[in-house]
């Protein structure tokens, strides 16, 4: 009993150093375990995806485990910071790593890519030249545009012309869509499309946004598709803008939403009934969009989020003045063009949202976004 106190009060201790005091994989911090056969300290939920990794991977409690001093001693070696040097020697600038708050496919598969696949050690340059190839295809299950069924649909992405195509049939000649990369983004969204592997596919179509949503039943194929997304936006947005750097780029390859759910709206008199509406909120193009339900393929309406100096304002609100509606947790929204209010149905979810949409106020619009700004307009 001595000896296991003594050897878990020298791993306590490791896990303070910089680069063990958070997760190896998702960068959660206060990791309590540890993979003794890899020499890292993770969090708890990648622990468990250790596990389903027995041929390469073996973990333990720092807390509750005994600790040989063997392995002690070999975690003392390693650690995560000469961990990462081995195992993340050769990540390319597009591969999307992802956080403790990311959904279990994205963070299951770069450990698996990682540690199983050994992508990125630079034993071999097979798994980059997948992703980087000139076209890349992929077989994923396509929801319908106006019912909730899903149908196998193949979907090319092009370098040569920065594009994604997708086709109704396997033999088909011509494509049902050719969408540019320019503005194209990315989400996974696994609770929305009611699948563990759902992605979501955005884009601008007649100065709308259109959303495809996606699945495969493999976890790997839908994370390398995904991926292959992110290299080709890569592509792109090097050469458009030349003199930037990967660095640079990395932040605009894609986004999740700043904040996603349902709010009540009334309309711009506000004498018309208050209706219940799905909202998106996007930092990357400054929108919020709304829609009748969570998997509509176009949004009913958009509002664009331009900064405090340009006449932009979110405060809160009561909820005395409500036509039909049933939540009282009132958000005003000021732009230099109309006054939206909305209602949320707990406190919580008013906070949320204001503060999501007081983090875009604050940031400064780029030309992009006054362009944005003013097609928006020109559109109503």
């Amino acid at each position: 009993m001595a000896n296991l106190g003594r050897t878990n009060k020298i791993l306590l201790e490791l896990i303070k150093q910089p680069g063990n005091n958070k997760c190896a994989d998702c960068s959660a911090p206060e990791p309590d375990w540890a993979s003794y056969t890899l020499g890292v300290f993770v969090c708890l939920n990648c622990s468990g995806m250790h596990r389903n990794l027995p041929a390469v991977s073996k973990v333990k409690s720092i807390r509750l485990d005994y600790w040989d001093s063997s392995l002690v001693e070999f975690m003392q070696k390693r650690g995560n910071s000469e961990a990462k040097a081995i195992f993340e020697k050769c990540v390319p600038a597009f591969f999307y790593k992802p956080q403790q708050n990311d959904c279990l496919v994205l963070k299951d598969q770069w450990i698996r890519a990682k540690y199983e696949r050994r992508e990125f050690t630079g034993e071999n340059n097979k798994f980059l030249q997948i992703y980087t190839s000139e076209q890349f295809e992929s077989t994923l299950w396509k929801k319908g545009r106006d019912n909730k069924q899903f149908f196998k649909r193949n979907f090319l992405l092009s370098q040569r012309d920065f594009t994604l195509k997708y086709f109704i049939k396997e033999d088909s000649k011509v494509p049902k869509a050719v969408i540019s990369m320019k503005d194209l983004n990315a989400d996974f969204q696994p609770e929305k499309i009611g699948h563990p592997h759902g992605l979501q596919i955005s884009y601008p179509e007649d100065e709308r946004t259109r959303n495809l949503f996606v699945y495969h039943d493999d976890g790997q194929a839908v994370v390398t598709f995904f991926n292959a997304i992110r290299a080709t936006r890569m592509a792109y947005l090097l050469k458009k803008h030349q003199s930037l750097r990967n660095s640079d780029l990395v932040p605009h390859l894609t986004s999740e939403s700043l904040k996603e759910g349902y709010m009540e709206k009334t309309g711009p008199t506000k004498r018309e009934p208050f209706k219940k509406r799905w909202f998106s909120l996007c930092l990357m193009n400054r929108k919020l969009l709304y829609f009748k339900s969570p998997l509509d393929a176009t949004e009913l309406g958009a509002v664009f989020i331009g900064t405090e100096s340009h006449g932009y304002s979110v405060s809160e609100s009561s909820g005395r003045c409500t036509r039909g509606g049933r939540w009282r947790c009132g958000i005003t929204l000021e732009t230099p063009g109309r006054q939206f209010v909305f209602m949320c149905e707990q406190e919580s979810e008013q906070r949320e949202w204001m503060e999501a949409l007081r983090k875009i106020i604050s940031q400064p619009m780029t030309p992009e976004d006054y362009a944005n700004e003013a097609s928006l307009r020109r559109g109503k």
